[in-house]
């Protein structure tokens, strides 16, 4: 009787909401790193930057020590 009778602690949850649909490519996108790879040419780390309304990737291989900047270089020239 009390486990139908318990009062809920958490707000009630409201009604579903559709994502939006991006409308144009590249506009928006999801980045995420895969790290501790072996060394191969200077590079252990690869940058994966995936566009969700093409649903294109691009892999752009870097370092650990990679600076905001130089982050924002290699989107800027490799996306």
């Amino acid at each position: 009787m009390c486990q139908r009778m318990k009062n809920r602690i958490e707000a009630p949850v409201g009604k579903l909401m559709v994502n939006e649909v991006p409308e144009k490519m590249w506009m928006h996108l999801m980045v995420d790193f895969i790290t501790k790879l072996l060394l191969v040419a200077g590079k252990n780390v690869i940058l994966v930057v995936y566009d969700r309304l093409s649903k294109m990737t691009h892999f752009v291989a870097t370092t650990e020590g990679t600076l905001t900047k130089g982050l924002a270089r290699l989107l800027r020239d490799n996306v």
